[in-house]
């Protein structure tokens, strides 16, 4: 199976004035037709200008970008755009201009001299509109809706454009959490029921590692290329992001704060309580994990149908609490 992509050799970053500054070196990877890949990396990595040199927004300074065998310095502009849609981190800013109508501008590609759209072309933007839901906002002008919402609208300019290949800068930015996770899981879905393929760059690693079927964790003068759960058992993500003040779990796939322990807790229950009782410990700084040692607080879930229990046994003492949250407040009190 050939790749849709094919990077080769690229160096790409930026010109001030007679200077040239390489934000990416030497940069290998390619993308097989049908993935969503997931671009993870610091601030500065470099994210931003290696997706605007896929695009053609930015020449880059040497190497090879191809797409179905095809340099891309030799597609003409109207193949690229039926190629290759984009969506940049720019906020967009219009006035006297529709949802609808700007969810059109995505058909130029198509259209003939005059920009006239066809019935067919209509279709394909209410079905742009509708799949990002913003049915009920097409009529309203862009400069009367949310940050998010214009995000949204951004990205069905990009399914009304119909490309084989989608990419998007930070598309969940101004999203909140359910809204992250639906466009993301939106772009996924597109992979698998229509076969497009998908490069999306993203600060959260989390809704990245749901949806992606490949990760590519940019460092200085490196690209890590794998699926999500292989870089997990690498520990390519904890190299990527490892820094002293934080600790990458690799059985629950998330990052924390590393604290230094108050103390140490004896946890004793089951299920869901047990593990959120167990992360609000972990968050006031206490060690759950523990075989024998001094000082130990021990803490027994009770359930009695719907209804908890904490028990706190220390020194001798016990205490009562209804939630986690008395719990919590009385640990917090104490140490």
């Amino acid at each position: 199976m050939k790749p849709i992509i094919q990077i080769q050799q690229l160096c790409a970053g930026y010109k001030k004035g007679a200077q040239f500054t390489e934000v990416i070196q030497n940069l290998d990877a390619s993308v097989m037709q049908g993935e969503i890949v997931g671009v993870i990396g610091k601030n500065g990595i470099g994210k931003s200008t290696m997706l605007r040199t896929l695009t053609k927004e930015q020449v880059p300074l040497s190497g090879t970008i191809t797409i179905d065998g095809k340099n891309i310095n030799n597609f003409t502009r109207n193949e690229f755009a039926r190629k290759v849609s984009y969506v940049s981190t720019e906020s967009i800013r219009l006035s006297n201009c529709t949802v609808r109508e700007l969810v059109s501008f995505g058909r130029y590609p198509y259209t003939d001299w005059f920009g006239r759209v066809t019935p067919e072309d209509e279709y394909v933007i209410s079905e742009a509109i509708s799949m990002v839901g913003l049915a009920s906002l097409a009529g309203r002008y862009i400069n009367e809706i949310s940050d998010g919402e214009r995000q949204r609208v951004m990205i069905a300019r990009t399914l009304a454009q119909d490309t084989d290949i989608i990419i998007l800068d930070e598309p969940t930015a101004f999203l909140d959490m359910p809204n992250k996770f639906e466009v993301i899981h939106l772009l996924s879905e597109l992979t698998r029921t229509k076969n497009k393929t998908i490069i999306f760059s993203s600060h959260d690693l989390n809704i990245a590692m749901k949806e992606a079927d490949r990760l590519w964790l940019m460092m200085p003068g490196e690209l890590i290329d794998g699926a999500p759960e292989d870089l997990v058992l690498q520990h390519a993500i904890s190299k990527v992001f490892g820094q002293s003040s934080l600790k990458f779990d690799h059985s629950k796939g998330e990052f924390s704060i590393l604290r230094k322990p108050v103390g140490f807790c004896k946890l004793t229950g089951t299920g869901t309580a047990l593990t959120w009782t167990k992360k609000a410990l972990e968050r006031l700084g206490f060690e759950t994990e523990i075989d024998q040692k001094e000082h130990v607080i021990e803490i027994i879930i009770h359930q009695q149908g719907p209804d908890y229990n904490w028990e706190l046994i220390a020194n001798g003492e016990r205490q009562s609490f209804t939630s986690i949250y008395g719990l919590a407040g009385f640990l917090k009190v104490r140490n």
